[in-house]
């Protein structure tokens, strides 16, 4: 998918939600334990009440990994149905891998190729040998993480070096990457305040926002820091909207807590 095509839809559903389909088996309703698949059962059953919702669906892979095989089964089944059904809809693995050369290589293949995502977020510490292989692939999208809403961001991303803080280095520095085009940033919702800053030095690029909702993380806030002409933000949900409920109408429940962040958006955005 492209960013042109991203943006459109975004105009389309007058939403800029991405849901994040973060499945523990502990926590999903019970009879769904009865299926062949309770994971697929359940995040088709999330896709098909919120997929009118959303432009944007982002598993994070290790509530896939953490089941072994029939996980990453679940994930297969997952993005297949995403992309037969609703191929207009932006796919993120959020996998948040990241390493040199080779490796890299084959950590995009396995997520661009075999899985068919439309984008991969990846983790910057090793430098542009490690992401640039990511960038590489046409179409296709490289979300780094730049500024994160865990607080353990503060060891390392906020401290200053040379007199600039870490994530406005990385910042800068990923631009001059070959195909710098390609990339995305995740910021996290709960740094609201350092938006401005990010804005410029990336003005155009889109941005991946956690922490709306569960996190702590206040919409109006990141839309009036961090929103450009074409919006540039993906902001996303996980337990607040898909353990909206674990009764059986935990997917009626989803789409309710959707719409709600849906409805904000559209007002945003009018």
């Amino acid at each position: 998918m492209t960013t042109k095509q991203l943006i459109e839809q975004i105009q389309k559903k007058k939403s800029f939600l991405c849901i994040g389909l973060d499945v523990d088996l502990n926590k999903i309703p019970q009879h769904l334990l009865k299926e062949e698949d309770p994971i697929f059962a359940f995040n088709k059953a999330i896709i098909d009440a919120t997929h009118h919702l959303c432009v944007a669906y982002k598993p994070n892979t290790a509530f896939y990994e953490a089941y072994g095989l029939k996980g990453w089964k679940s994930l297969e089944k997952t993005i297949k149905y995403l992309n037969e059904k609703h191929p207009e809809i932006f796919t993120i693995a959020d996998a948040k891998r990241g390493d040199i050369g080779n490796t890299s290589t084959m950590y995009a293949k396995a997520f661009f190729e075999d899985l068919a995502f439309d984008s991969v977020t990846v983790a910057p510490y090793m430098g542009k040998d490690s992401v640039e292989p990511f960038l590489a692939f046409k179409d296709k999208h490289t979300i780094m993480l730049a500024l994160t809403s865990n607080a353990g961001a503060f060891d390392f991303q906020t401290k200053t070096v040379e007199g600039k803080e870490l994530y406005k280095q990385v910042l800068e520095t990923s631009k001059t990457w070959t195909n710098a085009e390609n990339l995305m940033y995740v910021v996290g919702a709960t740094k609201a305040e350092y938006f401005a800053d990010i804005r410029k030095i990336i003005p155009n690029s889109f941005l991946l926002v956690p922490g709306v909702g569960a996190q702590g993380g206040n919409l109006q806030d990141v839309c009036k820091y961090g929103m450009t002409d074409n919006v540039g933000l993906l902001i996303n949900s996980s337990r607040g909207i898909i353990y909206a409920s674990q009764n059986e109408d935990f997917a009626e429940a989803a789409a309710k807590s959707a719409e709600i962040l849906q409805q904000d958006m559209k007002a945003i955005l009018e």
